[in-house]
């Protein structure tokens, strides 16, 4: 597996795919810079080596050419991260782009216009991974958010660098944190997946039975599971048509030797609301009227006891409807059971959109070892799937 340290970038122009599809509020402004600051070590080392940088990036959705789409507002935002001038070329390919790209000299960044404002790029057209791959002489895809898409120039343009393309740090780090869960980490191996509903992970559980020791189940697929095991669980979230399933995957649990771990009490509330009347219950007697809406002290004390327990740990949904205070305990005290972990020396990967989102709300992003940047990559990574954009660049 290539990465930069196998090679010096010394006057080489280097074509790297970011992924800097960041949020931008009203004014156009960056409210969240974490995937600008997390390429930020991949294009320093290329810097200093006496290479220069050609920045490749969507940015949101566009129907075409659409000026809140520009990348060009993020330019000054780049620039205060890696302390180094960006310059901006308003086309991604075309005369504009060429003319910029020829003149960037060493020690030099070039930021090119939206990707996704050509919609060959989505299509992975080979004519425009073509003009692409002409503005450099080496390739380098450090975006795993993009990874698990086929697009010009997160796949198709890497056939036009065959000896000249590498994994960026960033994109190492992600395939490093996943090989860690599946293969090469440290026994127990722990996975908590959360979340609202079993049928968004079914293809993970059942992936990932066979590489864990334990594996908690919490949020509101826990439902599903208790009912299922004849559980009364009044107006709490349930996917009926997915018991059947449910029981299977406890039986294979077995069979495989796994530790499945569901909740034993949760918060119920009388309504879906921040400020509803609340009581502990057992997850089993959950009455009529009332829905489970986080994991309960009991069910916090015993899933402390497991994670602590465990040498590498993949986390994957909340364990509640934390957006809401009243019921974000559950999800508060599995970060801080994890960073606990992870400060006794456990591996930790947080992956997945919701997930994450309670790392960053509740800072825990420095106490656990490694934070996904993917939410779409990182599923279908979990799910076993070859990423077209990692494959790329193993071919």
């Amino acid at each position: 597996m290539k990465t930069l340290k196998d090679f010096n970038f010394n006057n080489k122009k280097v074509l790297i795919r970011v992924d800097f599809n960041v949020p931008l509020n009203d004014k156009f402004q960056v409210t969240d810079s974490t995937r600008i600051v997390s390429a930020k070590p991949t294009i320093i080392k290329i810097l200093e080596d006496g290479g220069s940088c050609i920045l490749m990036s969507h940015l949101g959705r566009p129907k075409g050419v659409q000026d809140e789409f520009s990348l060009r507002h993020i330019v000054l935002k780049v620039e205060e991260i890696l302390g180094v001038n960006v310059k901006f070329s308003n086309g991604c390919i075309g005369p504009e782009a060429e003319k910029a790209a020829s003149k960037l000299k060493p020690g030099e960044i070039l930021l090119l216009e939206n990707l996704r404002f050509h919609e060959e790029e989505e299509k992975g057209d080979i004519n425009f991974a073509e003009k692409l791959s002409q503005l450099g002489d080496f390739y380098v895809n450090d975006a795993f958010g993009t990874a698990h898409r086929a697009h010009a120039s997160t796949t198709t343009i890497a056939q036009f660098f065959p000896d000249s393309k590498c994994f960026g740090s960033l994109l190492f780090k992600e395939i490093e944190g996943i090989e860690k869960v599946f293969n090469t980490g440290e026994k127990p191996v722990l996975a908590v997946l959360g979340g609202a509903k079993v049928s968004s992970k079914i293809t993970i559980i059942e992936n990932i039975l066979d590489k864990v020791n334990h594996l908690i189940i919490g949020g509101g697929m826990t439902f599903t599971f208790i009912k299922a095991q004849g559980g009364q669980i009044g107006d709490s979230i349930c996917e009926d048509d997915k018991m059947t399933l449910a029981l299977k995957i406890l039986e294979k649990a077995k069979s495989k030797n796994v530790i499945i771990h569901l909740p034993v009490d949760v918060v119920a509330a009388n309504a879906f609301d921040n400020d509803a009347e609340t009581k502990v219950v057992d997850v089993f007697s959950i009455p009529d009227n009332w829905q489970g809406l986080d994991a309960g002290p009991k069910t916090i004390e015993i899933f402390d006891s497991v994670v602590n327990e465990c040498k590498t740990i993949l986390w994957n949904g909340p364990l509640g409807v934390f957006e809401m205070p009243n019921f974000a305990k559950g999800t508060i005290a599995l970060g801080n059971s994890i960073a606990n972990a992870t400060e006794n020396g456990a591996f930790s990967l947080v992956g997945g959109g919701d997930s994450v989102a309670a790392v960053k709300q509740f800072g825990f992003e420095e106490k656990v070892s490694y934070v996904s940047t993917g939410g779409g990559a990182m599923l279908e990574s979990l799910e076993g799937k070859t990423l077209p954009g990692i494959a790329a660049i193993l071919e």
